[in-house]
């Protein structure tokens, strides 16, 4: 029988992006800093991250506040929407605006987003083969984190929608072997100064 090991998922939300979203704010780049000074001592195996310029440049951050961790792009990794919910999924109040507001998205990232899903659910989740733990970091987006802390906490498929992410926020998911994946920390923004928390969320959300 092979030997399996539990793995770590350490999943961070890119820093805060410029308008056009093609690279990191200021504000961006001190919370990937900061994101990194908060993993120096995890035994990490690697960084992944998607493929867009917010994921990669967050990522190279973080890697250079640490000690030779390898940088891995991944498109399971990148900004998608993971599950297109039924209106029946929803909550009655609120359906047609959910639906609108997914609705706005590209096609392709509506299309293309449960395959994806699917292929990050198999390559980042569940323990790992052989004796020894494994700790990994995915640095992505809001809406991939929400897909996978469902998914560890085996709720229904609709509810990654809520499940908001703040820039450079961790979220670490334990897969033991025999064991139910286990939350073990979700949306910690410790590590940043209050000024960093929360960056394009509205005032409600600030907590």
């Amino acid at each position: 029988m092979t030997a399996t090991a539990a793995r770590y998922l350490y999943l961070a939300r890119h820093g805060q992006a410029t308008d056009d979203e093609s690279a990191l704010t200021e504000a961006g780049r001190r919370q990937a800093g900061l994101l990194g000074e908060r993993l120096r001592g995890v035994p990490l195996a690697a960084i992944h991250h998607g493929p867009l310029a917010r994921a990669e440049e967050t990522a190279r951050l973080v890697a250079e506040q640490l000690d030779g961790v390898p940088l891995k792009c991944d498109p399971a990794a990148g900004d998608y929407v993971p599950y297109v919910p039924k209106r029946e999924e929803l909550p009655a109040e609120s359906a047609d605006a959910m639906l609108g507001f997914l609705g706005g998205f590209p096609a392709a990232e509506r299309e293309q987003g449960p395959g994806l899903a699917a292929a990050a659910l198999a390559r980042f989740t569940g323990p790992v083969a052989g004796d020894e733990p494994r700790h990994e970091l995915v640095v992505t987006h809001n809406f991939l984190i929400g897909w996978l802390v469902r998914a560890a906490l085996d709720a229904p498929e609709a509810r990654w929608l809520g499940l908001n992410h703040a820039n450079a926020a961790l979220t670490v998911i334990r897969y033991a072997p025999g064991r139910a994946p286990a939350l073990l920390l979700f949306n910690d923004t410790g590590h940043l100064p209050t000024e960093l928390r929360w960056t394009g969320f509205p005032p409600e959300l600030h907590v």
